[in-house]
């Protein structure tokens, strides 16, 4: 399906593309930017790289630290802090470097990176046309879970000189529903391989500190909230509780899927998706 996808690295990001450039007859550049999860890296998302690109150009960033890209810094070059408020402010000079100005952006996030989609169109209201969050919450332990031990253990391979590399099986296997395709595990697989120890580490130590929940009703992009019917880690009601706080969003619970939701219903999610671009450009 027309060119492959392509990696990419610059003084400060690295990611993989596909779809229309700027170069193309394209009246007016559309652009799906993709944030992947915890243990993720660009590479998580590449059947929607390859199935969304026909109409639009897809970008799926490395998060800052992650893959090939830099931790994140300022101006300067100095190293900052790895918090979500940090965080959301990359995804928008992301889209300034990368992306460039004139394009509609679409921004989409998955897990971790669903959480940071919702402060980045939460501070930055009026820079994306849709957002898509999935398999995510509006705060860590909803389900009452102690954010002192959930740390604690993840952080124990990281402290025994564990790679995430080293255990990737077991904290996918977890992760996913029964249905997912050996393919798509190894795709998932390959991509916690890239993430180094001290990269997972930070968003670790970040991601205890989540709860969108003040913010949740300042994001006036349309939004589509989408979760695995099987999703034990940030089950149904927690994409339902992210739809309560925001104006109009749509939940869609995709069927047979656990966690890993794009890789395990590639099908339903670039449908689901691309139904959700396409709607809301006619309304604009």
């Amino acid at each position: 399906m027309g060119l492959p996808s392509t990696d990419h690295r610059s003084e400060r990001w690295a990611w993989r593309e596909r779809g229309p450039t700027a170069a193309s007859e394209v009246l007016q550049p559309e652009v799906l930017v993709l944030l992947h999860g915890l243990g993720g890296s660009r590479i998580s998302w590449e059947p929607q790289l390859e199935h969304l690109a026909e109409r639009r150009r897809v970008v799926a960033w490395d998060l800052p630290g992650y893959g090939d890209a830099p931790p994140l810094a300022d101006d300067r070059g100095g190293e900052l802090p790895v918090t979500f408020a940090t965080l959301a402010d990359a995804v928008v000079r992301f889209v300034d470097d990368v992306v460039g100005e004139g394009a509609v952006v679409h921004l989409a996030g998955i897990s971790f990176g669903g959480m940071i989609a919702q402060y980045a169109a939460a501070r930055h209201p009026h820079r994306f046309a849709t957002l898509a969050l999935l398999a995510t919450s509006p705060k860590f332990g909803l389900d009452g879970t102690d954010p002192a031990e959930w740390r604690a253990a993840r952080l124990a391979p990281l402290d025994a000189g564990e790679e995430p590399a080293d255990f990737a099986d077991r904290v996918l296997s977890h992760l996913a529903g029964p249905d997912i395709e050996p393919a798509a595990f190894a795709g998932q697989r390959d991509a916690m391989a890239r993430v180094s120890a001290a990269a997972l580490r930070r968003s670790i130590e970040c991601l205890v500190h989540h709860d969108s929940r003040a913010v949740l009703a300042s994001i006036t992009a349309p939004t589509l909230c989408l979760v695995g019917e099987l999703d034990r880690e940030t089950p149904p009601e927690y994409s339902r509780a992210i739809a309560a706080q925001i104006p109009g969003a749509e939940v869609v619970v995709v069927p047979s899927a656990g966690h890993l939701l794009n890789a395990e219903a590639p099908a339903a999610v670039d449908e689901l998706l691309d139904r959700h671009i396409r709607e809301h450009r006619s309304a604009r």
